[in-house]
């Protein structure tokens, strides 16, 4: 491989002036010009196949490079795809599932990389991916940036305050949301003035989807963007009657009890404040149920249209 004519120079020169390196010595020389790099996953041109690659630069000796696209889940990370190459360089492709991921690379010399993860949406119209994180306190509400899209279903009545026997539901009627999620609608409002936003509508199909996810996942007491079915955010959102948009995003919480405290932890983490105080969004829905236990949990789906 070439070496910049400024880094030969300084070589002979070194020689010149030096007594002659050791084979070990030489060796550490070339792998400190040896490294390893790993793209973030993205779409490709028509949004369903996400692409990284992995590539071995500057080394000297040979080795095998292998690079994995991970998506990011509660728990252990599945790796999606894997490949590996001894000539530099290697790409993978793999069919979009709307989902957040990362890549990794390692050429099995002790050099491992990670890439930046990426929320990805896969919907064809989207020419930039945008970010679902999901928020769960410990101890007091604190959210937690995560990965990946929720469920939905159809609300029936309206909410409880306390512990229930059962999941909470939602209004029936004309009505967008109930109390609770309104003043949540409001508090995102707010946030959103003090960043220059406009005003989110509470959109009724958005607040069926939110409301179905938030009810599910109390029902069977899971923490997840992805129903247990196996469906995503946007399969719920089109589910509930969503249609059109052109960008669209969740967030998801556990454990807050009140409108004010969700909030709060929505806001402290960046994942879910960029969400909040996106400006492209311009409709929201907000679902709030209960656990059996009384464990509330909380989704917020943003849109685009």
């Amino acid at each position: 491989m070439r070496r910049p004519l400024g880094v030969l120079a300084g070589l002979v020169s070194v020689a010149a002036l030096c007594a002659p390196i050791t084979a070990a010595e030489a060796a550490t020389a070339s792998q400190a010009a040896c490294r390893v790099t790993v793209t973030k996953p993205r779409l490709s041109g028509n949004a369903l196949k996400i692409v990284s690659s992995a590539a071995r630069r500057g080394c000297f000796s040979p080795s095998l490079v292998r690079v994995r696209i991970l998506r990011a889940v509660p728990g252990k990370d599945p790796v999606i795809k894997s490949g590996a190459t001894r000539n530099g360089r290697v790409s993978l492709t793999v069919d979009c599932r709307p989902g957040t991921y990362y890549a990794t690379a390692t050429d099995y010399r002790g050099r491992p990389v990670k890439s930046r993860a990426v929320r990805l949406t896969c919907d064809p119209g989207s020419a930039t991916p945008t970010p679902t994180p999901t928020s769960s306190p410990s101890g007091s509400p604190t959210a937690t940036p995560t990965s990946r899209p929720t469920t939905s279903t159809s609300p029936t009545t309206g909410p409880t305050t306390g512990p229930t026997t059962g999941p909470t539901t939602g209004p029936t009627g004309g009505a967008v949301g109930t109390a609770e999620e309104n003043e949540v609608v409001r508090l995102v409002n707010a946030e959103r003035a003090k960043a220059g936003c406009g005003a989110l509508t509470h959109n009724a199909q958005l607040r069926a989807a939110a409301f179905g996810h938030s009810a599910d996942m109390a029902k069977q007491n899971y923490f997840d963007h992805d129903s247990k079915d196996g469906r995503s955010f946007m399969d719920r959102v089109r589910a509930a009657g969503f249609t059109g948009g052109s960008a669209w995003a969740e967030n998801i919480a556990k454990g807050q009890t009140s409108p004010a405290s969700v909030m709060q932890s929505w806001m402290n983490s960046s994942g879910h404040r960029a969400n909040i105080l996106n400006c492209r969004y311009n409709l929201i829905g907000v679902g709030v149920a209960r656990s059996p236990q009384g464990t509330v949990y909380w989704t917020q789906d943003f849109a685009a249209r």
